[in-house]
């Protein structure tokens, strides 16, 4: 996660992230910041963190419905990396809550950590969602996860 923090922040790209159930991206932050970038956080009540995030701003959101949907208005790509069930289940949730606005997601498949979801996509969203490639994206390294969230902004333009 490191390594896309500090090549999102030196292309100009700021960072919003969740953090829940007292985790979050921790190593894509800090390496956002040490290269200068802007991170910002959206919290749920439980947030804690630790003292290397002391200075980024947070906004804490109680009601999980609530903080999705505000995180999905408020991206204007969803990145999904590489972690834990738990991320995958909060990205889903930000993108549901979009509510048939398309919102980009583009999903780093390092290791092939979102296989099942890529297979999904091409077997069940090829079929039933027109377009659905412009708004779903899967990349194999961080710099072709780069270059596939500047294209989906660059289609919503």
């Amino acid at each position: 996660m490191s390594q896309t923090g500090t090549l999102f922040a030196r292309r100009g790209a700021e960072l919003l992230c969740l953090w829940e159930n007292g985790g979050g991206p921790l190593p894509l932050m800090n390496a956002a910041q040490a290269a200068g970038g802007l991170v910002s956080i959206m919290a749920d009540a439980d947030v804690a963190l630790p003292p290397t995030s002391s200075g980024v701003p947070v906004r804490v959101l109680p009601e999980r419905a609530a903080r999705h949907a505000l995180f999905a208005e408020e991206a204007q790509v969803l990145v999904a990396l590489p972690g834990s069930l738990a991320s995958t289940s909060a990205l889903f949730g930000s993108w549901a809550s979009a509510q048939g606005r398309a919102k980009p997601v583009v999903m780093l498949n390092r290791h092939r950590a979102f296989e099942a979801v890529k297979g999904f996509a091409g077997d069940v969203l090829s079929h039933s969602v027109s377009g659905y490639d412009r708004n779903i994206q899967f990349a194999d390294t961080v710099e072709d996860l780069w270059n596939k969230v500047s294209w989906v902004l660059d289609q919503k333009r």
